[in-house]
């Protein structure tokens, strides 16, 4: 298995954990349709060429994951003990890494395969 394969991987999982954190944070503070929209289109908008694997559209997931970890850093402060947030938190930070090394490493294997 190839490093990108691993990172692609392990982006994946962190991505559904992030999804799965969002949904269940807005489920259990019962926010309307508008606030769930909010939370997960974003996310959901990156399906697609994820499943694709493609690296352009890893590069715009890190871009928006930075999104989501700015509001989960102001809600950990909020919410210190919250195994919520600290779940999402650690999501989004391994999401932004795994996807930004997948990206980094698919790029090579594509140029040497060119080469």
């Amino acid at each position: 298995m190839s490093r990108s394969a691993v990172a692609g991987s392990l982006a994946w999982l962190s991505y559904i954990a992030l999804l799965l954190q969002q949904t269940l944070d807005a489920g259990l503070n019962g926010a309307p349709g508008i606030i769930w929209a909010f939370k997960l289109v974003p996310l959901l908008v990156f399906l697609p060429g994820m499943y694709r694997g493609n690296p352009r559209t890893f590069i715009w997931l890190s871009f928006v994951s930075l999104g989501y970890f700015t509001i989960l850093v102001q809600r950990l402060f909020a919410q210190p003990h919250s195994p919520l947030v600290i779940c999402g938190l650690t999501a989004v930070v391994i999401l932004f890494i795994s996807a930004m090394f997948f990206v980094r490493w698919r790029v090579r294997e594509r140029h040497a395969s060119v080469e």
